[in-house]
């Protein structure tokens, strides 16, 4: 029966059917990474013909990269939008609307659409992880906490370590101006370098 369907449709459709089932794969595919937090910093590769493309479905840690992957126009993501919504209704269509010239306007303009409401949402995830976001610079300075990973002394180079704000434990790079500091060691952060390094010092020291 699929055989004889298949084989009953034009070229034309035979591309189109091709290209949406395609499309709609790739879709589910990058759907469920996005939400299993798949590869945070990572791609995978989709063959299509024999071609290979980024089809990247990370959200990433970063605000700011939630917003370029995703309010970017020139995106994989955002042509497996078009091709879906174009694809699709003009499948649906195509049987009720005689006009070629109107089916395309049509599928063209829900195309359009579906990818003016992806990155829609991806502004809206972006601006959500934006308001959720802890201002380390004023709010690390004077936390206590504990040394994660071994930290060379005299700056000679990172650990980490894992201090308490806002009632919730958070892990950064550390360096010390002082002697090496053991996994253990409890600390309190003097100094805030970025958003991801501390510079801290062993809490017992200011122990006089």
């Amino acid at each position: 029966m699929i055989a004889a369907w298949w084989a009953g449709l034009s070229l034309i459709m035979k591309v189109l059917w091709g290209l949406t089932l395609t499309a709609s794969l790739v879709f589910v595919i990058q759907t469920v990474a996005t939400f299993l937090g798949a590869d945070a910093g990572g791609d995978f590769d989709t063959d299509l013909g024999g071609a290979d493309f980024d089809a990247s479905a990370e959200i990433p840690d970063d605000a700011s990269a939630i917003g370029h992957s995703g309010q970017s126009l020139y995106t994989f993501r955002n042509l497996i939008n078009f091709i879906l919504g174009f694809g699709w209704t003009a499948i649906i269509l195509q049987p009720q609307v005689k006009s070629t010239v109107l089916l395309v306007l049509v599928s063209v303009l829900v195309g359009i659409g579906l990818v003016a409401i992806v990155m829609l949402l991806f502004k809206w995830l972006s601006s959500m992880q934006a308001s959720g976001n802890i201002d380390v610079r004023k709010s690390a300075a004077g936390c206590q906490g504990k040394v994660y990973l071994t930290i060379p002394g005299e700056r000679a180079g990172a650990g980490k370590v894992q201090i308490t704000i806002d009632n919730s434990v958070r892990e950064y790079d550390a360096v010390t101006d002082s002697g090496t500091l053991a996994t253990g060691t409890s600390i309190k952060v003097l100094e805030v370098i970025d958003n991801h390094t501390l510079v801290v010092e062993e809490l017992n020291s200011l122990i006089i």
